[in-house]
């Protein structure tokens, strides 16, 4: 039976930059390393507001990218 293995987890803030020509958003991202990987989706979304309020662009979304290895 194979098993899973959490290996890493990432943090990925999406800005929205302002509108195109078309009147799309334009989306800029900041993505976060070495996070800890047993944050909760409460703490990682505590954190992101906390970025945010550095930043001049709004926050459009937050990701959490897990990695994950499959074992055999």
């Amino acid at each position: 039976m194979a098993k899973s293995l959490l290996e890493g987890t990432k943090l990925r803030l999406v800005f929205e930059a302002g509108m195109d020509e078309d009147g799309k958003p334009i989306l800029r991202s900041k993505t976060f390393s070495n996070v800890r990987k047993e944050g909760t989706t409460d703490q990682f979304f505590q954190a992101a507001l906390a970025i945010t309020v550095l930043c001049n662009d709004t926050l459009y979304k937050v990701e959490r990218n897990d990695s994950t290895e499959i074992i055999a």
